[in-house]
Parts: C-alpha cells; sequence; structure tokens
C-alpha cells in the first residue's frame, strides 16, 4: 500500500486565494505555473473578489504550487491562502474556468 505521505502521492488541493488577485492576470500565470509543474486542475475567479482552484498531482509539485499562489503574479498582492486537502478526482489537463 503506497505511503499517503509519500512525495510521488497523488494529492488534491482546493484552494482559495484572496487580496488584490483579480484583475492581475493570476488566473493565466496560474495556468502557466500548473502547466511548468506538470499539476492538473483548474481556477477561476469568485464574485467576491478571491480566486478559487483545484489542484492535483504529486505531493511535491502540488505543495510547490500553493507557496507559488502566496507570491503570485507580479502585480498581485496575496492577503491569504486557504487550503483544504480532498480526494483526487483523476482530472486531467489545467483549464481556467469562467
Amino acid at each position: 500500500m503506497p505511503n499517503p505521505s509519500s512525495p510521488q502521492q497523488s494529492i488534491r488541493a482546493h484552494v482559495f486565494i484572496a487580496g488584490r488577485v483579480q484583475g492581475v492576470g493570476y488566473r493565466y500565470s496560474t495556468m502557466d505555473e500548473a502547466a511548468r509543474l506538470g499539476v492538473k486542475g483548474w481556477v477561476r475567479n469568485v464574485p467576491d473578489g478571491r480566486v478559487e482552484a483545484v489542484f492535483e498531482g504529486s505531493r511535491n509539485t502540488v505543495e510547490t504550487l500553493i507557496r507559488w499562489c502566496h507570491q503570485g503574479p507580479t502585480a498581485a498582492r496575496v492577503k491569504e491562502v486557504e487550503v483544504e486537502y480532498e480526494k483526487p478526482e483523476g482530472l486531467l489537463g489545467f483549464k481556467i474556468e469562467r
């Protein structure tokens, strides 16, 4: 049985990013960073001004992308990143949802 804390273990993170994160290229930068890392999932703007995302991949790559979310693109001003871990669903690709 695989070790759930293994760096290669597949995980899923549901993430909400608050601050100045809309209108600054946050979603597109997240998609680029996810592609670079090989993380699957999606990202979208939320009406309350936050950005919401789901990331699936190895523990190492997902945690790397979450750390990136604390900074985001140059114009962003991130105030808070909330992360909830869920059961992976086997997502394919990465997309920006509307």
